[in-house]
């Protein structure tokens, strides 16, 4: 259950920040932070919630990280659903709690994106589907590279939070244009539904193309990263 709760609140701070930094404060007169400060955001969220909790849940936040996690051998397969429901529920309590804050300010309306991800007309750059799959799977892909590289028993100890947070804001800096970033179906979740319509209607490509992109992660690193045989 401690785990449980660490991602629940894990999830939470990245939702928050994340899309906080999105809602509030990506376009603020005068001293917006732009696409530059939310993708740092996004990047410190997982960062400093990596040496918070990753001793006591692994830091996971996000469902396509935990079955790709699963994927590379690295996870165990009776844990999947309890993370999956923790993050979700994390991501979904701070929406409610950004919406909330966000509403404190005359003229806002919700219906205008509240940082939820799309496609089509939906996408910043009005990006087409296929773009925006092929952008979630790829860039979900290199994110588990990345993680199951790091947190490797080989690799240099004690770094992979600052890798991991860095590969997150670096994926923002790629693919905000394209999608509004999801990478992650917890954080998708956690703003559609308090936008409706569109947003709902739109997510299942934020649920299916980050999973995949978690899998073929954990494949390629299976490739790349396993130990030759000794003899």
């Amino acid at each position: 259950m401690k785990a449980y709760g660490a991602e629940f609140l894990g999830t939470f701070w990245l939702v928050l920040g994340g899309c906080g930094s999105a809602v509030l404060a990506a376009a603020f007169p005068n001293v917006g932070i732009g696409l530059h400060g939310v993708s740092l955001a996004f990047g410190l969220t997982v960062l400093t919630m990596a040496f918070a909790i990753g001793h006591i849940s692994g830091c996971h936040l996000n469902p396509a990280v935990s079955i790709g996690l699963w994927a590379g051998g690295r996870f165990p397969a009776d844990k999947l659903l309890p993370y999956i429901a923790a993050q979700v529920i994390g991501g979904i309590v701070a929406g409610g709690v950004l919406y909330l804050i966000a509403s404190g300010a005359e003229g806002f309306d919700v219906s205008k994106g509240f940082a939820s991800n799309g496609y089509g007309a939906h996408s910043p750059g009005g990006y087409s589907l296929l773009a925006a799959a092929l952008t979630e799977v790829v860039m979900t892909m290199f994110f588990l590279i990345i993680i199951l590289g790091a947190t490797d028993s080989r690799a240099p100890a004690g770094f992979a939070p600052i890798a991991i947070g860095l590969a997150l804001t670096l994926i923002h800096l790629i693919s905000i244009p394209v999608t509004n970033t999801s990478v992650n179906p917890a954080r998708s979740t956690g703003v559609a539904l308090y936008v409706g319509d569109w947003a709902l209607s739109q997510l299942w490509l934020f649920w299916l193309a980050p999973i995949v992109g978690g899998v073929l992660g954990a494949a390629a690193y299976r490739f790349v990263g396993s130990e030759p045989e000794s003899g």
